[in-house]
């Protein structure tokens, strides 16, 4: 397989990881606030490995990207890189703000 096609679908892979790290992120907030859940519950483990698994892509992806052409890999990797940080930010807040 070409390096540009593989890197391609990683990008691909990064994103859906991310995005259902996003979303396995915001279905805490579907639960009843008080009392906190004591078990982290099936979510966390979905949340942890989707992150485990983007992190493994997006070091595949870093790894067979055209470093000599920089816009293409910036574009490819602004999805998952903003699903990403909105996932950890959902999660922040959902321990911190939303179960106290």
């Amino acid at each position: 397989m070409r390096p540009e096609t593989l890197n391609r679908i990683c990008s691909r892979v990064a994103l859906a990881l991310s995005l259902i790290a996003l979303l396995t992120a915001l279905s805490g907030y579907t639960m009843p606030r008080h009392p906190a859940p004591t078990d982290e519950g099936a979510a966390a483990h979905i949340f942890q490995i989707a992150i485990v698994l983007a992190a493994a892509t997006l070091l595949l992806f870093f790894a067979t990207a055209d470093w000599k052409q920089p816009g293409p890999i910036a574009k490819r990797l602004a999805a998952p890189g903003a699903a990403l940080v909105a996932a950890f930010v959902a999660l922040y807040f959902l321990e911190h703000v939303y179960f106290h």
